[in-house]
């Protein structure tokens, strides 16, 4: 091996260490969030408390909005807008007694806003129109509207609170988004 041979060896070597001092930390950055193991069902929505009970007419739908903690792969977004649900209160004695929906239309996923007449739900967007229980009105929308889970507090004023989740528009069944 010549000097001139050596040297090229040398300066690939040294190339190469240099390589991977930057490669090895970006590499370990980027798949942070890969590594970071998540508690079993912690990607499963959770129920969000959001009114008393005592707050809710009966028949009469009332629009909340949905704020919690957003997290993406880095980044974590404290008390972040996450969407809207509709709570309609049941009569006494019905089961559930509030149904919830999704604020947003199941055909390209715009806000729902309750008609002029507050007998029916409405999408602006394009004209998808819907019953108090959620059901189709005319042929735009892909399905009714999407029913959320809720559930009461144990308390002597209840809380309502709601399973809220996104689901995929343009689809006829309800498939949930991740």
């Amino acid at each position: 091996m010549n000097r001139r041979d050596f040297h090229r060896l040398g300066t690939k070597a040294l190339g190469a260490l240099v390589k991977l001092t930057v490669a090895l930390p970006a590499a370990a950055f980027l798949l942070n969030p890969l590594r970071k193991a998540s508690p079993a069902g912690a990607d499963a929505p959770v129920f969000e408390g959001l009114v008393p009970l005592s707050q809710l007419k009966v028949g009469v739908p009332q629009s909340f909005g949905v704020v919690r903690d957003q997290v993406d792969a880095w980044v974590k977004y404290p008390k972040e807008p996450a969407g809207s649900v509709w709570l309609v209160r049941q009569p006494d004695g019905a089961e559930p007694p509030v149904i919830a929906y999704s604020a947003e239309c199941p055909h390209l996923g715009c806000a729902i806003n309750l008609a002029g007449d507050a007998k029916s739900f409405i999408c602006p967007c394009h004209t998808s129109a819907f019953a108090l229980d959620g059901t189709p009105q005319n042929h735009v929308p892909p399905r009714p509207m999407d029913r959320l889970d809720v559930e009461l507090s144990d308390d002597a004023d209840p809380e309502v609170r709601v399973r809220f989740q996104r689901f995929r528009t343009l689809a006829e069944e309800k498939i949930p988004l991740a």
